[in-house]
């Protein structure tokens, strides 16, 4: 690894260059950080889960014509990934008040919204990841008008795909953040679906007993956030029990079943 040329080195993972042009490999670090790094602990396992959870997602986005940057897992932490150049736009997602939407409207949390409601951020961890319109993002050249609504129109897709998808399996998806990218072939530039999708970046809560499954658990200091992550990967299929005789402690299933 250490041989491996590093292209970016982000809060919770690192790129490096991959092993053929245009390619890089993501790497899913343990770091838990919140409120853009202030807190920081290294959560054992976090990194495994979420290279897991984000591969099932998004190769379940690709199967419906969703366009993303991930073409394969290489092992526990890593993914081969297509190189893009990432619109400094966050995409966010909201079906249900949480987190910040709730303390600016003064809205009940759990509260569901009137419909599902798209806000953007401008990715920048000095300046706290401040909210901007699309104004902002065309004004200052992040992204032109029909790139925007590329990217509104895929993020409402996701939305409707995720939803159905966690429901289906007892979660509730609550809200959920996303990045996009512009890849280059020859001539063609296409808008797509970048970075992850794990409890790192959405808010998943049982459906039936509202428990948070997601990283809410670390930002105010609710514990058991692997648990939590392991729970939702158990729901999607691609974490199970071991046998009694077998070693202790659950255990991540290699087969793709889709």
């Amino acid at each position: 690894m250490n041989r491996r040329r590093r292209i970016y080195e982000g809060k919770a993972k690192i790129l490096y260059e991959g092993p053929e042009p245009g390619t890089l490999i993501q790497h899913f670090k343990d770091d838990a950080t919140a409120f853009n790094a202030k807190k920081h602990e290294i959560i054992e396992g976090k990194g495994v889960l979420n290279n897991r959870i984000s591969e099932y997602l998004f190769k379940r986005l690709g199967e419906i014509g969703v366009p993303t940057h991930f073409i394969k897992r290489l092992n526990m932490r890593e993914q081969l990934i297509r190189e893009v150049e990432i619109i400094p736009v966050e995409v966010v997602v909201r079906n249900v008040a949480a987190g910040s939407i709730a303390k600016r409207l003064g809205l009940e949390e759990g509260a569901p919204l009137p419909r599902s409601i798209i806000e953007f951020y401008y990715k920048s961890d000095e300046l706290d990841d401040p909210m901007v319109s699309e104004e902002h993002i065309t004004a200052f050249g992040w992204a032109n008008p029909q790139e925007i609504d590329e990217m509104m129109a895929l993020a409402l897709r996701v939305n409707d795909f995720l939803s159905g998808l966690f429901l289906g399996i007892g979660i509730r998806l609550i809200d959920f953040k996303i990045e996009f990218g512009r890849q280059y072939e020859n001539d063609m530039m296409r808008i797509v679906l970048a970075d992850e999708i794990s409890p790192d970046s959405c808010r998943l809560w049982d459906a039936k007993t509202d428990k948070k499954l997601d990283k809410d658990r670390f930002r105010r200091d609710l514990g058991g956030l692997v648990e939590a992550y392991q729970e939702v990967a158990r729901r999607l299929g691609i974490l199970m029990e071991n046998k009694p005789s077998e070693s202790k402690g659950p255990r991540l299933v290699s087969s793709n079943k889709p």
